[in-house]
């Protein structure tokens, strides 16, 4: 499971020194934990790979928007701390969909669904996220549907 590779990574990186890499992996931890909260369980659900992904997802789509908002900010170190905990992040997300593959997986559904426009919208974003959730931002996918439709 995602969250045990997680917690022998932790360790890891305590025992060989490496504070960022630490203090990036016990971040996580705590998401994961404040998620568990959140679903108000004691222990992990059955599908707890896919609550982490999610959880690391929505981690680091907040860290690329911080590092924008760094960068446009003169903030390069903290900017570079984030790209940091980003790195660390993406390690345990699985691999993502590439823009080729996203728009060839956005043509499928929209063939097999019929979706002819924006009105059919809905049916392809659920469609494609209940197939490709894991490897997608789903974020960026969102606009190659909409430009797919119109």
């Amino acid at each position: 499971m995602l969250r045990d590779t997680i917690k022998t990574e932790t360790v890891t990186a305590m025992k060989a020194g490496d504070k960022p890499r630490t203090a990036a992996l016990r971040l996580i931890a705590a998401k994961i934990k404040d998620r568990d909260i959140e679903l108000r369980t004691g222990k992990a659900p059955d599908d707890d790979d896919a609550m982490v992904v999610d959880v690391l997802q929505k981690m680091a789509k907040q860290r690329r928007e911080s590092i924008q908002m760094y960068e446009d900010g003169g903030r390069q170190e903290l900017a570079d701390q984030e790209k940091g905990e980003l790195a660390v992040i993406e390690e345990f997300l699985p691999q993502q969909m590439d823009e080729a593959q996203t728009k060839s997986a956005i043509e499928a559904i929209k063939a097999e669904t019929g979706a002819a426009g924006m009105k059919d919208m809905g049916k392809v974003m659920a469609e494609l996220k209940a197939r490709h959730g894991k490897e997608l931002d789903m974020g960026r996918a969102s606009g190659w549907v909409k430009d797919s439709l119109s």
